[in-house]
């Protein structure tokens, strides 16, 4: 047999190999990340449940899923163990202050005083604001002979006694 044509078949056992041990890296990981988890860690299951792990056994965890509600899973339900912050974030929803990791653009926020900075907002704010009318009129006012024209060209419904057969 010639090399050309075991080449094809190489290639493809080749592929399967990198294939298998990718899979097998990203297992490791997930148990890894399963017995990392401790009493207190925020949790999501691979069903999307979040709660708080309160008791991590050999094959199973005892989940904490709100005031009086304690669920047994397998290990392998968890999904991902998640950050102190993550968890608060997505659960409690207590955002991270991003305010105080933010540098301003420009240098007039750090020397402007809340109450400047309050009244430039409102004037600009006046001054930006239009009267807009969107056609809608009051209950006591009447129709304008637009809208009485489109009226009278509109085709009137029947009953259903239609010529249509």
């Amino acid at each position: 047999m010639s090399l050309v044509t075991l080449l094809p078949f190489i290639v493809l056992i080749g592929a399967m190999i990198l294939m298998t041990r990718s899979a097998k890296k990203k297992q490791q990981q997930a148990v890894d990340m399963r017995n990392q988890m401790q009493p207190g860690s925020g949790v999501r299951t691979i069903g999307g449940m979040y709660a708080t792990v309160k008791e991590v056994n050999e094959d199973t965890v005892l989940l904490d899923a709100g005031p009086g509600v304690e669920l047994l899973f397998a290990k392998n339900a968890i999904g991902a163990v998640l950050s102190d912050d993550e968890y608060n974030r997505i659960v409690h929803g207590i955002e991270h202050d991003l305010k105080s990791d933010v540098v301003p653009d420009d240098a007039s926020s750090l020397t402007e005083s809340p109450a400047d900075s309050d009244e430039s907002a409102g004037s600009a704010a006046a001054s930006d604001e239009t009267h807009v009318d969107l056609g809608k009129k009051d209950a006591g006012e009447e129709p304008s002979q637009d809208a009485a024209e489109a009226k009278a060209e509109e085709p009137k419904k029947t009953d259903g006694d239609s010529d249509a057969k």
